[in-house]
């Protein structure tokens, strides 16, 4: 079940995905949260942010969709206070990082390589005030600018995690590659709306927000498909993952690990299950390391 990222040995290819978890303490009144291979944080910004203001989250008949607006402690607090916590539980601690500008990203990164966290994945999804709003993973020749720079302040393994609404996704991934990126995350929350019919507008004051859970698999898994077959770097999938079953299927197609996020919110046993269901799968097929089946099903 273990699997090596970037140096560092997970105990199992399963982590409790960014803004899904929190930074593990509520989960641990449930299960011991240390048998998870890691925890990646809420997302976190140079700044203390308060997030967005009305509805943030609204459920679709597949999934869910949200407009939290990354509300989070800032860096320095993370650092001062969640972090020391995380790190009782004895697993891989990921720190999740957004920006509104490059600028924001580079102070951020060497905060978090000055502390105790094992890697840091950068969400390159967040609008930038830069570029005029739009995110830093939308053109790969923006992202290959922001990670380039990035990378170089960064003394921890860096994990890029892309976005689905990129122009190209394969392109975006072997300009991250290029770029520095140690590992890449894929894929984000879709961009959908929600429109509230008694009122005749939006469902949520920005417009626009992230669809995720099981509808966005099959989209995620192509993905990962495509980016594994292009890059050298490992590559963790995530998507709509809801059971063992569908990680498997991810690892199939080439991810070194998994993301348990959106599964979350209707059953926090979720992550577990799914790392014992994985472990069911191998000693069923007599499989003994999941070297064995990762990217099988690649071309």
């Amino acid at each position: 079940m273990k699997v090596n990222i970037n140096g560092i040995e997970f105990k199992n290819p399963v982590i409790a995905a960014s803004g899904t978890f929190g930074f593990g303490e509520e989960f641990n009144n449930f299960y011991d949260v240390g048998r998870l291979g890691g925890i990646s944080s809420k997302g976190l910004t140079l700044e203390k942010r308060e997030g967005n203001d009305g509805i943030r989250v609204s459920e679709t008949p597949s999934g869910m969709m949200n407009s939290v607006g990354l509300q989070n402690p800032g860096v320095d607090h993370f650092i001062n206070h969640e972090l020391k916590k995380m790190k009782t539980y004895g697993n891989i601690v990921i720190a999740n990082l957004g920006g509104a500008t490059v600028e924001d990203y580079i102070q951020s990164v060497e905060k978090l390589s000055a502390s105790d966290v094992d890697m840091i994945e950068l969400n390159i999804s967040c609008p930038n005030v830069k570029c005029g709003g739009m995110a830093l993973g939308i053109k790969s020749e923006i992202a290959y600018d922001a990670v380039s720079r990035i990378k170089e302040k960064c003394t921890k393994p860096l994990m890029v995690k892309l976005s689905p609404n990129a122009e190209n996704i394969v392109e975006m991934a072997k300009a991250c590659e290029k770029a520095g990126a140690d590992s890449l995350s894929l894929i984000n929350t879709l961009k959908g709306m929600a429109i509230n019919l008694r009122k005749k507008k939006p469902v949520f004051n920005n417009t626009f927000a992230g669809l995720s859970g099981p509808a966005v698999k099959p989209i995620a898994l192509r993905m990962v498909y495509e980016v594994c077959n292009v890059v050298d770097v490992p590559v963790i999938g995530l998507g709509g993952i809801s059971n063992y079953e569908d990680a498997l299927e991810f690892i199939m197609a080439g991810a070194t690990a998994i993301q348990v996020g959106t599964a979350i919110f209707s059953n926090p046993y979720a992550p577990i299950e799914i790392m014992d269901g994985i472990e069911k799968y191998m000693k069923e097929n007599n499989i003994k390391d999941l070297g064995e089946i990762r990217g099988i099903a690649l071309r």
